[in-house]
């Protein structure tokens, strides 16, 4: 906005100022009872960025009735939220952001929200008479595979067929970037060494994860699988030879010379994360940053949708490494901390600010659906093992 390459488009049930400017802290202040009502919800803050196509013309009087049709369809018609038109890049595009908590502090119905917002941009995409969205861009950011759906059962199967259609269709180098798109939908694998039998012992156990249905945050559920349960097909040999192979496609594809350009551009033409992730998606590219509780990034991997390769950012070149980004966005990240501290005595909030759910003409963005820091993850695991076993006096 101090560039004005943004404005504020509108707002509802938000505080104004006498002069009628955004203020961060009146939008805060309108926020807060919301937040206080119910600090259970771990990321309460709803974050959409609505992308129409270019060749579409619109005022501000359409942008702004597409922005609280979306809204009211979502369940968030009667919510406090503002409205922002960008103009910073080609594409001209609103952000909304709003509390996923209601005025009792209940918490808002998240379930099935992709599915959900794939339905509403195509039925806004009618009403408004707007370009849908192509095959190519409903296809984007995804996977050639169906998200597992604990509820449906078969958790081994679903399992076992997702490991294998991804190590099938896509090239990667190393575990953690296995990890990275198995996640994505909603099943995670980590390594597991040890002895057996007095021999040394090196194998995966892979695990099913939430739908974020209830939460914000993907957790494991269930019992996890040993990766011998599939037989040979997703075991630790059949991974680092597919390591080996990738990192020949990858060489001979030359897809970081692909990627190289593509990126200094987006991050030479990017103010924020948002906008050099939107930047991306019209390459079908997706960042996945990894950021720790203060907002430090880092870890960064970057999915080629077109030419179905992860890679970490580092092995693209030191420029595109984690420190790289945490250093560009680092005014972005100061930012949150900062609305971070200024409601921690009251509430206790993780923003969750912008992360592609679907592929579409508009591209919505809300919880963050990046790798976890592995290790913490580990740590908290051993600490309530040992509580446990405290606990039974082993």
């Amino acid at each position: 906005m101090d560039k004005e390459e943004a404005k504020l488009l509108s707002s509802k049930n938000v505080y104004e100022r006498a002069d009628r400017l955004f203020s961060m802290q009146t939008t805060i202040k309108s926020f807060e009872p919301y937040l206080i009502a119910n600090k259970r919800t771990e990321k309460p803050i709803f974050h959409v960025s609505l992308n129409p196509n270019a060749k579409d013309i619109l005022s501000d009087e359409h942008y702004q009735d597409i922005a609280d049709r979306y809204m009211e369809d979502m369940g968030y018609g009667n919510q406090p939220y503002v409205v922002f038109k960008h103009t910073d890049i080609d594409r001209i595009h609103l952000h909304i952001v709003s509390i996923r908590i209601d005025e009792a502090g209940k918490k808002l119905d998240s379930n099935f929200e992709n599915m959900r917002s794939m339905k509403i941009c195509r039925q806004i995409e009618k009403y408004f008479n707007l370009h849908p969205a192509t095959k190519q861009e409903q296809q984007a950011y995804s996977i050639p595979t169906k998200p597992l759906n604990y509820k449906e059962g078969n958790v081994k199967q679903q399992v076992g067929n997702i490991a294998k259609a991804v190590l099938n269709n896509y090239k990667f180098q190393s575990i953690g970037e296995f990890r990275t798109l198995l996640e994505k939908i909603n099943v995670s694998v980590e390594e597991v060494k040890g002895l057996k039998n007095g021999k040394p012992y090196h194998g995966l156990v892979y695990s099913a994860l939430t739908d974020n249905s209830t939460i914000m945050k993907k957790e494991k559920i269930g019992t996890p699988f040993k990766s011998s349960l599939f037989g040979k097909s997703i075991n630790m040999q059949t991974l680092e030879k597919h390591f080996e192979k990738s990192k020949q496609q990858i060489q001979d594809s030359k897809t970081k010379e692909y990627l190289k350009p593509i990126l200094v551009k987006a991050m030479q033409q990017s103010g924020s994360m948002d906008e050099f992730k939107l930047l991306l998606k019209e390459k079908n590219i997706e960042p996945i940053f990894r950021q720790n509780e203060e907002g430090q990034i880092y870890g960064v991997s970057f999915i080629d949708y077109q030419n179905k390769t992860i890679l970490n950012g580092s092995r693209i070149g030191k420029e595109f490494a984690a420190n790289a980004f945490h250093e560009k966005f680092a005014d972005e990240n100061k930012v949150l901390t900062i609305l971070a501290e200024q409601t921690k005595n009251k509430i206790e909030f993780e923003p969750d600010f912008i992360v592609p759910l679907f592929p579409s003409l508009f591209e919505q963005h809300s919880t963050d659906y990046e790798a976890e820091n592995f290790a913490k993850e580990k740590q908290k695991e051993e600490e309530i093992r040992k509580r446990k076993n405290k606990g039974r006096g082993l």
